[in-house]
């Protein structure tokens, strides 16, 4: 009888990937390729873990939509504020002990600090990426946002990345190379998640970025954009270097995470993302 399973059993022995039971390890030619969990944004986090292993990807970076409640319905933002001071951190251990039962490294807690965080909230976001055991914070957050979490980062000697996106109309996003210097001139720990695919639509060349900043980069988003804030697209389909950035990464011997991000329109989401996986593999092995 021919399943999904025995398909994508198939698809993955073909291409080198890792299956049920197997011993993940998805470095390749030195550079490590994960996965942003908002890839699986389609599923609850149980899910989410068992696509990852079905994928064959040893490394993620945990979206916090897949832990917080959604604002939605009766949900509200004074409820999710509630709920971030007050969750017992426990619940975070145990999410990491499915990842380490599961194999998965966690790199990144991704929580995105805004302006209307109180200083409570911003302080509970590097407690809960320490019960994760997770080295590092991401953030799709506010320039100004910056100076409030740079003296928690540094009181906590934990790495924040701001991530980027293509808001070229509002200075107080992260989106010009400016944008993200000036966040790191607060502070050693204030540092960035640079979004591959989002710098090139916004026109910049993250090659030229990771050159003069590698150092203070802590993971990497690996999509396939259009220029001129075009759309996202298949790997290999649009404009941004990803091939090129991964053998930099490669040829440099940079150990930053490249984490895969599925946000163009596709079929099943793990196929999508094995094909993803496949496409950066056969990258790095030219």
């Amino acid at each position: 009888m021919i399943t999904r399973r025995n398909v994508l059993g198939c698809y993955f022995t073909a291409v080198g990937g890792g299956l049920l039971g197997a011993t993940l390890n998805s470095r390749v030619g030195g550079v490590l390729i994960g996965v942003q969990s908002y890839s699986f944004r389609d599923r609850d986090i149980d899910a989410c873990i068992q696509g990852i292993v079905e994928v064959g990807l040893s490394e993620c970076e945990l979206w916090q939509g897949h832990v917080e409640p959604r604002i939605s319905g009766s949900t509200t933002r004074d409820d999710l504020r509630r709920w971030r001071v007050s969750v017992p951190l426990e619940t975070f251990r145990k999410i990491r002990e499915k990842f380490d039962s599961a194999g998965i490294i966690l790199s990144a807690w991704n929580y995105s600090f805004r302006d209307d965080f109180t200083d409570e909230e911003i302080e509970r976001g590097f407690l809960m990426a320490k019960a994760l055991g997770a080295p590092a914070i991401t953030a799709s957050s506010t320039v100004s946002v910056t100076k409030r979490v740079a003296p928690f980062a540094a009181a906590h000697k934990m790495r924040v990345g701001m991530h980027g996106h293509d808001n070229l109309a509002e200075p107080n996003e992260f989106a010009r190379p400016e944008s993200f210097v000036r966040a790191m001139n607060e502070s050693p720990w204030i540092c960035v998640n640079l979004d591959i695919g989002h710098f090139t639509a916004a026109g910049y060349d993250p090659i030229e970025f990771l050159q003069k900043y590698h150092e203070r980069v802590v993971t990497l988003h690996i999509k396939d954009r259009k220029k001129s804030q075009g759309p996202n697209m298949p790997f290999g389909q649009g404009d941004t270097p990803t091939a090129e950035v991964l053998r930099v990464l490669k040829r440099n011997r940079w150990d930053i995470p490249a984490n895969i991000e599925y946000a163009y329109k596709g079929g099943d989401t793990v196929q999508e993302i094995a094909r993803c996986y496949e496409f950066c593999r056969r990258a790095l092995s030219s």
